[in-house]
């Protein structure tokens, strides 16, 4: 029997309704220095009564903005790229060796050199945005395009399908769910990217500028809303994106 997904959702909010109860008591009773662990009402309030805090919201902006471009720089052409290689043998024995090496480089690894060809500017950001984002669209495009039952394409060069409808009605449905995960991992690689590339390069406006700040100021009340930020943002995203594939994949749904 499928499971009620109001049922699912408030087991959910369980483990973080524990955690802020512990926050509050731990505040109650002064068992953390406040300086480190700051209490919950002053976090809360932090993004609208304080002058500095109140920067988190053209931060988050800002931080959503590039996000985005990012995304779409980079997912677009790990799609592109996965596709070629995964229909291609002569591009795989190209190209895939080559896209092998360089993604088992780890993605923070590139940031001395971005910084080094295009300094601390939004240009160097862009790219580790994009570079977060390529990866896992590329991989499962490729992967999923890899996975299509050897059967149906045998069964399309029987029939003698043309080239457009052995992709549109033959290998993209069958790569789609495998493309759509990768979709959702480069979405929430970017974001991770983002706040990455702001934290290390600094300079600007940004959610992980802004969290920065609050470090090198010592207050943890901005850190931590900023923490939060990142967390219900990050929640929501999935939650939309997944919402949107579903739509794109519906069999899915109807097997989940």
């Amino acid at each position: 029997m499928p499971e009620n997904k109001y049922d699912v959702f408030l087991r959910g909010l369980a483990f973080p309704a524990v955690l802020v109860l512990a926050w509050i008591l731990v505040g109650q009773f002064g068992l953390i220095d406040p300086r480190l662990l700051v209490p919950v009402q002053r976090v809360i309030a932090v993004p609208f009564f304080d002058p500095d805090g109140r920067t988190i919201w053209l931060s988050l902006v800002t931080s959503l903005v590039r996000m985005v471009a990012g995304f779409l720089i980079g997912g677009g052409l790990g799609i592109l790229i996965g596709f070629v290689i995964g229909t291609s043998s002569l591009a795989n024995r190209l190209i895939g060796p080559s896209f092998t090496a360089v993604r088992q480089i780890t993605v923070f690894a590139w940031i001395p050199l971005l910084t080094a060809w295009f300094g601390n500017s939004d240009g160097a950001k862009l790219v580790f945005i994009a570079l977060s984002a390529f990866f896992p669209a590329a991989l499962n495009t490729q992967q999923g395009l890899r996975d299509v039952p050897i059967a149906l394409i045998e069964t399309s060069h029987v029939m003698r399908l043309s080239w457009r409808t052995h992709l549109f009605r033959l290998l993209l449905p069958s790569a789609l769910p495998s493309i759509a995960i990768g979709i959702e991992i480069a979405l929430i690689s970017a974001w991770i990217g983002t706040v990455g590339a702001e934290y290390a390069m600094g300079f600007g406006r940004g959610i992980g500028i802004f969290l920065a700040e609050g470090r090198e100021q010592f207050r943890m009340d901005i850190v931590l809303i900023g923490v939060v930020t990142l967390a219900l943002v990050g929640y929501g995203m999935n939650i939309v994106l997944r919402c949107g594939l579903r739509r794109l994949v519906p069999w899915q749904r109807q097997n989940s």
